[in-house]
């Protein structure tokens, strides 16, 4: 941890994770899906290579080996939980995030080393993770010198008190911790998406492809996705004209007919984190059929912090730290946290889906 938040678990390590995609099958059930719930598409069940290959220079060790899975078809939100949509589940409940209660230091306690002091009260107010762009190029394995732990952030005010959704209504929700994003999940009588789900959709049925798009790299001039142009993390050309979230359909959709499954936010799915869950299942020639991850977190590197699964990387990806935007990319992140990148967007189960997938 490299500064007082991240002693606190306010912050976690991030693994912007690298690699390229291996071959996906996307073979589809034979009963294809043409009338769904409104804004969800229909992904179409089948056998695909998840993960990366060993061949593939810029992927990362949690990536691999690359494995055989099988999914059933399932459907999934066209576009990220938008701000607007997020509040309309709000005013129905009165839900209140995690970004919006104060630390419950008994809580975080369990996520630090033992002996660690209880801080000011004033530190453990309300608040969330902003990215705090620094004025110069710094070291890129401190990610204290681009993060910021502010009070009042949250997903109404994205970057503090002094800034509202005017005019981001239909940009991604943001500072939306697991639980907040279970919560709307069951309110929409939907879920989260599986890991082997999201990237089985993220690949929009292409064979070999290395991105969403496919394997054209990603161009400045006309860009694929939402990700960070310039030189990171001090300097954005504003070339797409966003610096921050882009509004939902900004950029083509897949194969599927699903938007920004490639940067712009992070995504949260249901699975635990386990880093070596790929070897994992190669050593014991498990069978992958409809996968829901592994029973419990596993990360030797934040060995106290309760983990899940974030997919498609976000607006702060850049080939020189992050290439995570892949459908192969993946990360671990702490349940608890919410930050200015980290969104969602629900899956939900045919009639007749496999028991074995959660609702």
């Amino acid at each position: 941890m490299m500064n007082f938040v991240w002693q606190l678990g306010l912050a976690f390590a991030f693994l912007m994770l690298s690699g390229q995609s291996v071959a996906a099958q996307a073979a589809p059930d034979r009963a294809i899906e043409t009338d769904g719930p409104p804004g969800m598409v229909w992904i179409p069940g089948g056998k695909f290579i998840m993960g990366s290959s060993a061949k593939d220079k810029l992927a990362h060790p949690v990536e691999k080996p690359a494995h055989t899975v099988t999914v059933s078809g399932f459907w999934m939100d066209s576009t990220e939980v938008t701000n607007r949509e997020f509040a309309r589940f709000v005013k129905a409940t009165g839900y209140i995030t995690l970004a919006e209660k104060d630390v419950d230091w008994e809580e975080l306690k369990k996520q630090v080393p033992p002996g660690t002091r209880k801080p000011p009260e004033a530190q453990l107010k309300a608040g969330s993770m902003v990215f705090a762009p620094p004025k110069n190029a710094v070291p890129l394995n401190n990610i204290g010198g681009w993060w910021a732990w502010v009070t009042g952030a949250n997903w109404r005010h994205p970057e503090g008190p002094a800034s509202n959704l005017a005019g981001r209504e239909n940009h991604p929700v943001v500072h939306v911790a697991w639980q907040d994003a279970v919560a709307y999940a069951k309110w929409a009588r939907k879920r989260l998406p599986t890991e082997a789900e999201w990237e089985f959709a993220a690949r929009g049925g292409l064979k070999g492809a290395t991105f969403t798009w496919g394997d054209e790299p990603f161009s400045d001039k006309k860009p694929q996705a939402n990700i960070w142009q310039g030189d990171f993390p001090h300097r954005n050309s504003k070339l797409d004209g966003h610096i921050r979230t882009a509004p939902v359909k900004s950029y083509p959709k897949n194969g599927y007919g699903l938007y920004d499954m490639s940067g712009n936010v992070w995504e949260w799915c249901a699975d635990w984190w386990r880093v070596d869950l790929y070897r994992h299942r190669v050593a014991n020639g498990d069978r992958v059929i409809n996968p829901v991850g592994p029973p419990r977190y596993f990360d030797p590197r934040n060995p106290r912090e309760k983990q899940r699964v974030t997919r498609g990387g976000s607006f702060l990806c850049h080939d020189c730290y992050c290439a995570a935007y892949r459908p192969a990319g993946r990360r671990g992140t702490a349940l608890d946290t919410g930050m200015s990148h980290i969104g969602f967007r629900c899956a939900k189960n045919q009639p007749k889906a496999d028991a074995r997938l959660p609702q």
